[in-house]
């Protein structure tokens, strides 16, 4: 028997909660994201809702764009918190169906239903009801794909939004991605997308044309995942380890800066607050990484794989700013982030440098605990504070 893999995705999940706590705001374009600031503004859009996607808007465009596209829209700053509410209250509903759940982000999970579709007759009725319980209970709706594994059930679920149902039968994979733009195939991006147009492959179909040689000798490993996508193929399962994968902050300027100290001041912060929130999530992590945008927006990442876990400042912003430096980028930058990913529930074996390891933790540890009783900006550390704006390096 083939698997039954059913994905969940949210509808304009940021925008509709903004909708459904501000009646006043249904039925009009609402962008999610940073400050347009009449046009002028930095960052992109978080999410949009339908009636702002009618204008050309969407998901990581230009928040400057966005405005100039429709400046009569209602742009709203993200409410992560209330975001995270809705959302775990969603994951709970999705865990009644099965237990092999599989969260892909805030708004979006895969489900094995293979076992579980039965006590309601069939896999369409069990994504029926469960979008029903969706809409009862958190007041939002949901788009459902239902196929036989999880590339499948991903495309399926976009196919008919918002508020859609499509259920692809073991029998139906081929007719079902004959028709479909050749951009739906995971991997085409930027970069392969012209060259397979190039090609005259335009829809899925048409790559299905081509031999599993021939596009291995013309993309290698890459050409081997088209030729299994074009055909349905994706073995993966659904993976139930709930721990995060990465972790990471960034921040957009509000204007391109090419000053090194500004630079450097940007990192501190980025790895105080990443380090504050490991401390809260009780994560640790093995490779850290940057990610720096230029002025043209070209995009370069650099990462480092340590052998002992990390989750302090001291531990985080060395690396940081090591990768930073060897970058050796010349001219205005437009974004700084620093991530960490390989994370571990505990902090694995100490090594001989555990008394200095100790002191960083007791210093994070006084730092947490005057913050959670007299608010995030009661303290922070010295190297943070800039003369001039103070407060610019200690939150958002």
């Amino acid at each position: 028997m083939s698997s039954i893999i059913l994905h969940m995705d949210m509808d304009a999940f940021f925008a509709a909660i903004e909708q459904l706590d501000f009646p006043e705001l249904r039925g009009k374009p609402v962008v999610v994201g940073a400050d347009p600031k009449g046009g002028e503004g930095r960052g992109v859009v978080s999410t949009c809702s339908y009636e702002a996607r009618t204008y050309g808007i969407h998901s990581a465009m230009p928040i400057s764009r966005a405005w100039k596209q429709c400046p009569h829209a209602v742009f709203v700053k993200p409410r992560g918190k209330r975001y995270a509410e809705v959302s775990r209250r969603v994951m709970q509903i999705l865990q009644r169906y099965s237990p092999d759940l599989e969260p892909l982000s805030i708004d979006e999970a895969f489900l094995d239903i293979t076992s579980t579709y039965k006590l309601h007759k069939t896999p369409r009725q069990l994504g029926e009801h469960l979008k029903q319980c969706i809409q009862n209970e958190v007041h939002l709706t949901a788009s459902v794909g239902i196929a036989p594994n999880k590339f499948l059930a991903k495309i399926a679920s976009d196919l008919d939004k918002p508020d859609g149902m499509v259920v692809v039968q073991a029998d139906e994979v081929e007719c079902f991605l004959h028709p479909l733009d050749i951009s739906r195939l995971w991997g085409v991006g930027r970069k392969t997308l012209p060259l397979l147009k190039d090609m005259g492959i335009h829809t899925i179909g048409d790559l299905m044309q081509y031999s599993l040689d021939f596009l291995q000798s013309r993309f290698g490993k890459m050409g081997v995942k088209l030729y299994n996508l074009a055909r349905g193929i994706d073995d993966r399962l659904v993976c139930t380890d709930e721990e995060r994968k990465s972790i990471s902050r960034e921040i957009t300027y509000d204007q391109d800066v090419d000053d090194a100290e500004t630079h450097r001041r940007t990192l501190l912060y980025l790895c105080n607050e990443l380090s504050r929130d490991m401390r809260r999530k009780k994560i640790w992590g093995r490779t850290i990484s940057i990610k720096v945008r230029q002025q043209n927006f070209s995009t370069f990442t650099r990462s480092r794989t340590l052998e002992q876990s990390m989750q302090h400042f001291d531990d985080l912003y060395p690396h940081a700013l090591d990768l930073f430096v060897r970058l050796n980028l010349s001219g205005k930058l437009r974004l700084l982030g620093v991530g960490v990913s390989k994370l571990e529930s505990s902090p694995g074996q100490l090594d001989m440098f555990a008394d200095q390891t100790q002191n960083t933790s007791k210093l994070d540890d006084v730092l947490d605990t005057v913050r959670e009783k007299f608010g995030e900006t009661s303290i922070t550390r010295a190297s943070l504070i800039d003369d001039k704006h103070p407060e610019k390096w200690i939150r958002d």
